[in-house]
């Protein structure tokens, strides 16, 4: 495939923004951290502006409070808000690029520390991670060299010998032992846990995914506006452009974990991993005990409906006064891109 053209892998700024802020004397963010926070907001189905995302309240919310869980496992030593730090630091680099006033840049400096701040505690809930995030942790846990792929296929190969309680009982021992936030009133590992990591994990990739076709997309309408010819993979089947996305997602996901180790969950090791499909979700809700009528079905959905259109008016509402006052100041950019619906963890 012609990646010059599809342009499927992210081609972040970080080594630009890096730069700019050895050149203002600013304190050092980890290139890890800000490459995924760059990334993470291309893919995030937000405006992007001569290669750099545009900020706006819901982008960063969206990333630090919806998204970063998802995705990232803060390698040993690396520390957890290093990932606000990475946003603030491209807040001031957009401010001096004058596309930020000063106005917007201190509301959006506030917001990203504190969500940042909130950020590092969703990295540590059990009931937050994804499979690849999960076996990240197991591998560190017991010593494996994570760079080395035989040696990660042969721990994964002897996790598989273990019976299912024996994979809760190690599950449990990241809890046991601090590497994660025990959480009360879930019922810890069981059927509930598994299956909602399993759903997480596959909702986190198709996202990865969707991000990058979309971005692909933006890509190809430029280059037809140029004249160009439609690519190849676009030209009719689609299926090795999709498959393409996939395979660069779980690059993505082993960037931020275990290079390769998503992928060999997915291909290899699926047992280890279990992803539900419709028909195993739909039997597993059929199962829970019903909720007294209103609560839940088509009043209960309604009334969510509701709230949550309420809560996209206000959200959207606010956005378009921030971009107003930006408007009026000099330099600044007209108007403000909202996020996708977040799906926020629960409390």
């Amino acid at each position: 495939m012609n990646d010059d053209d599809l342009r499927l892998a992210p081609r972040t700024r970080t080594a630009e923004l890096t730069a700019w802020a050895r050149a203002q004397d600013r304190g050092p963010v980890a290139e890890g951290p800000l490459r995924a926070v760059l990334t993470l907001l291309e893919l995030g189905g937000g405006r992007i502006r001569d290669g750099w995302p545009e900020l706006t309240s819901a982008a960063v919310e969206h990333l630090l409070y919806e998204r970063l869980y998802l995705y990232v496992q803060p390698a040993p030593g690396e520390d957890p808000l290093a990932y606000g730090a990475a946003v603030r630091l491209l807040i001031d680099h957009q401010r001096a690029a004058k596309r930020l006033n000063a106005k917007r840049q201190e509301r959006l400096l506030a917001e990203a520390e504190w969500q940042g701040e909130v950020a590092t505690g969703l990295l540590r809930r059990a009931d937050l991670v994804t499979w690849p995030r999960l076996y990240t942790l197991l591998l560190r846990a017991d010593g494996v060299a994570v760079d080395d792929p035989a040696a990660v296929r042969a721990w994964l190969d002897g996790f598989r010998e273990l019976g299912p309680a024996e994979r809760i009982a190690a599950y449990e021992a990241l809890e046991d032992s601090g590497v994660l936030d025990r959480v009360d009133g879930d019922g810890g590992w069981g059927p509930t846990r598994l299956m909602s990591v399993g759903m997480a994990t596959d909702g986190a990739r198709m996202l990865l995914e969707n991000g990058l076709m979309e971005r692909s997309y933006r890509n190809l309408a430029e280059l037809n506006a140029l004249g160009r010819p439609m690519p190849q993979e676009l030209a009719g089947d689609f299926e090795s452009f999709e498959a393409a996305a996939a395979v660069e997602a779980m690059r993505l996901f082993g960037e931020w974990t275990v290079p390769g180790l998503p992928r060999l969950l997915v291909e290899e090791y699926s047992d280890l991993a279990p992803e539900p499909g419709p028909e195993e979700i739909e039997a597993y809700l059929a199962q829970l005990p019903q909720e007294p009528e209103g609560e839940v079905g088509p009043d209960g959905q309604e009334q969510w409906d509701g709230q949550e259109q309420w809560a996209t008016e206000e959200e959207w509402a606010g956005e378009e006064q921030w971009a107003e006052e930006d408007a009026a100041a000099p330099g600044s950019p007209e108007g403000s891109a909202g996020a996708p619906e977040p799906d926020r963890p629960r409390e």
